[in-house]
């Protein structure tokens, strides 16, 4: 189950590398990738409303998830503070609000985390897997564990992938003209730093010592809440499966902080329910009344930061730990820096900032503490560049020393941005597809 968060990056995001100095330049711009974001949006049905923000460009949305009432009063009061550049829009997110074919609209029912019968949210199994299977070309291959991406050094190309069936224990080499490693993050480098170790001893991609290096994440858990007064005759119907967003405002447009980069906020506005009479202990009508009735509206955000690449930040593997297979597990060595710590006092201030603005009352801000991993969205370890000795992969998500391997996950990103990626993978998949089929065609590969 995946969060949905569905942004496109700007500019702003693939640019910041070369604008500061840090990691290497993002090999592409949004130029390149705009018209992947259309297609992986139409296909995947996100919803959404167009903003007009530079920092985070509008899409081909299906319409959006309205704020509800207690939102739409807060981001009303807020519009009139910090000179327009602070806004509350609705979240955008892969669930239906009209029907595809084959999958119908979200049910507002919030149990995506159950398997959505309806298809209202995008899925492996609602919408990709279906795709694939009407082509009449699609074998799967259950309980497989690819553990090593084969090589040829005369041909300087893979030639296919071993795997381990998880249930009968028994090895089958696989032969293939591309190859594409989509494992996630952590297992794609996991791949890659196993294979070809007869060429290079760091792995297949480790010419350049990237390999491996800059893992980043997104560090959150950090805000503030408070409590809305009025609209006491107000409530919200359905379950919504998404809240509203914050765009990010930080070191943009003139605006310059100690730290570098930014943040966006995800939150929402709800009414306490009956159980927050159960710490109360209480018996008898009263208590049973308090509870037949909805409580207070409060309101909050949690910001989701970008993590600055840093190459001490990295995954090697550890010899001296196998899994129950006999394979080597990764060993993870990684930290937030002095960017992260700084920037999360304004990731609570500034929410805080925002609620006191807009009439909020009782207003707190937190912070629960993050350590790299907790937010789940690894990226890093195998980046995109434009120079072979200092990055994995090219522009079109190619490993350099393997043309005919592409990486298309987290893995792939020299950076993190502060929007949600999982739109940005998809789109670098598509593009990097067809630009390996035309290849192909060319005889490229």
């Amino acid at each position: 189950m995946w969060g949905r968060q569905s942004y496109r990056w700007s500019d702003f995001d693939f640019e910041a590398n070369a604008r500061e100095g840090i990691g290497v330049d993002w090999p592409i711009r949004y130029a390149d990738i705009a018209p992947w974001y259309d297609h992986v949006e139409r296909h995947a049905g996100i919803s959404g409303s167009l903003e007009g923000m530079a920092q985070l460009p509008d899409g081909q949305f299906q319409p959006p998830m309205p704020l509800n009432c207690g939102e739409e009063l807060i981001a009303g009061r807020l519009k009139g503070h910090f000179d327009g550049r602070r806004r509350i829009i609705p979240g955008r997110t892969a669930n239906l609000t009209q029907p595809l074919p084959g999958r119908t609209q979200c049910q507002f029912r919030n149990a995506c985390w159950l398997g959505c019968p309806f298809g209202g949210y995008f899925s492996t199994q609602s919408s990709t897997l279906p795709a694939a299977m009407a082509t009449g070309r699609l074998t799967l291959r259950p309980f497989a564990i690819v553990t090593e991406v084969l090589y040829d050094r005369n041909t300087k190309r893979a030639t296919g992938v071993r795997v381990l069936d998880a249930v009968t224990e028994q090895t089958t080499d696989y032969t293939a003209r591309i190859i594409f490693l989509c494992a996630s993050t952590l297992n794609s480098t996991w791949l890659l730093l196993r294979s070809a170790t007869d060429v290079w001893p760091g792995g297949l991609g480790s010419s350049s010592n990237a390999l491996g290096r800059n893992l980043m994440d997104h560090h959150f858990r950090a805000g503030a809440s408070g409590t809305i007064e009025g609209l006491t005759d107000k409530y919200y119907y359905g379950r919504r499966p998404t809240g509203f967003y914050i765009p990010r405002f930080r070191n943009l447009f003139g605006d310059k902080r100690e730290y570098l980069r930014g943040f966006g906020y995800q939150g929402g506005a709800s009414r306490q329910g009956w159980s927050r009479a159960v710490a109360e202990l209480g018996v008898g009508g009263a208590f049973k009344d308090a509870a037949a009735q909805p409580g207070p509206w409060t309101i909050g955000g949690t910001a989701f930061g970008e993590m600055l690449p840093n190459p001490a930040n990295r995954v090697t593997i550890d010899t001296t730990k196998k899994d129950k297979w006999g394979l080597p597990v990764l060993a993870i060595d990684c930290a937030t820096g002095e960017n992260e710590r700084l920037m999360r006092k304004d990731m609570m201030n500034d929410m805080a900032e925002m609620l006191e603005a807009a009439g909020v009352k009782d207003v707190r801000t937190y912070d629960g503490g993050y350590w790299p991993g907790m937010g789940i969205h690894e990226m890093g370890t195998a980046r995109m560049g434009r120079d072979p000795k200092t990055s994995v992969l090219n522009s079109h998500n190619q490993v350099w020393d393997a043309p005919n391997v592409f990486v298309t996950d987290g893995a792939c990103m020299a950076s993190t941005a502060c929007p949600n990626p999982s739109l940005t993978y998809m789109a670098l998949t598509a593009r990097a597809a067809e630009f390996a089929v035309n290849e192909l065609k060319r005889r490229n590969l």
